[in-house]
This record gives structure tokens, C-alpha cells and sequence, in this order.
């Protein structure tokens, strides 16, 4: 039987939640013209320049994090895009973040050619690998990155004993790295 189009784009997106790039579309030798016909027809949506989402595929709560790393990620971006910041406490569930845009982090030199949309924030750095977590299948930064991005960037120190506390609850870091948490940011 005939594969469509349609059903190799729900393969593609199936690993990012329903997300696709135009990118991954022409590595599959899917054409930017089928992308713009199907999205005409109701089958695709355009969330943002480059990144599509299969319409009848359920949104889940990652879904618009997968979509900013998927749009950091095309047009020959960064394949190092990782959540950070407040964001990266929304997706650990710890503390009360509920973050206004999708802070990503991506190396120094990075090149985004595209026009970033306004819900998205970014940062640069070039982060370690003792930096990095894999959460949920979304690439974060690490509990101990996360607490010092958000003290350094916004000083929000309820939010950062928070997080350490709910980290802690949740197995997330275990009590040594919280208690060294604590007096690194916290203790004179």
C-alpha cells in the first residue's frame, strides 16, 4: 500500500510531540511546497517560521518548549539548543516559574538567521556537560546551572530556595547538592 506524505510527516513528528521542521520535511524528500499545501488544507499548522505541527495531533505541556528548540534548531541553528533559566524550572516542576517566554540557551556562536519570535527568550553560553540534563526528553540545563542562571539573571531568590527545596522533595538532587546549593548562594 502507498505511504502519503501525510503519514511520513506524522513519523517524523512523532518524537517532538506533533512538531516537524521544513528541514527534517526536505531530509525525508518532502517538498516546502507539499508543507505549504497540507497547512493550506487544514492538516498542518505553522506555529513558526520553519516549524509545523501536525493538527490532529494532540498538544501536550512540552509542546511549545520542543517548539522553540525546533526553531532554534532549523535553518542550520544550533543542534545545542537547551532550555534554561525559568523555563527550565516550569519543566523540572519545581517552584512557582510560570516563565512569560521560553528561555533557551544556545552557544555564543550560534548564528539564528531567522527572526526570533517574541515568546521566545534567548540566552548565549557555552555550556558544560555537567550543565546539561536530559528531562522528559527535552534537553535542560541541570538543576545546579538552572538555580544559578535564575539568581543571576532576575535575582529572584524566593524562587531559587524554592526550587533547591522542591528539587531536593523530588528527587531531582540529592540532599548534599542541595545543602551545597544552599550555602553557595545563600550563606555568608
Amino acid at each position: 500500500m502507498p505511504r502519503s506524505r501525510m503519514n511520513e510527516l506524522v513519523e517524523i513528528a512523532e518524537g517532538n510531540d506533533g512538531l516537524l521542521t521544513s528541514k527534517q520535511a526536505r531530509n525525508a524528500g518532502i517538498l516546502d511546497s507539499v508543507l505549504v499545501r497540507l497547512a493550506r488544507r487544514g492538516r498542518l499548522e505553522r506555529m513558526t517560521r520553519g516549524v509545523y505541527r501536525i493538527v490532529h495531533y494532540p498538544q501536550v505541556r512540552n509542546s511549545q518548549y520542543r517548539e522553540a528548540i525546533l526553531w532554534a534548531e532549523s535553518s542550520q541553528g544550533p543542534k545545542e539548543t537547551t532550555l534554561s533559566h525559568e523555563t527550565a524550572l516550569a519543566v523540572y516542576g519545581i517552584s512557582d516559574a510560570n516563565p512569560s517566554q521560553v528561555h533557551i540557551t544556545v552557544p555564543k556562536s550560534a548564528r539564528l538567521r531567522r527572526k526570533r519570535p517574541t515568546w521566545i527568550a534567548i540566552h548565549r553560553d557555552n555550556l558544560m556537560a555537567t550543565d546539561l540534563a536530559l528531562h522528559e526528553g527535552l534537553r535542560v540545563t541541570s538543576v545546579a546551572r538552572t538555580v544559578a542562571d535564575v539568581l543571576y539573571s532576575s535575582g529572584r531568590t524566593e524562587f531559587v530556595r524554592q526550587a533547591i527545596k522542591d528539587a531536593k522533595r523530588a528527587g531531582l538532587i540529592a540532599a548534599s547538592e542541595a545543602a551545597r546549593l544552599k550555602r553557595q548562594y545563600f550563606d555568608p
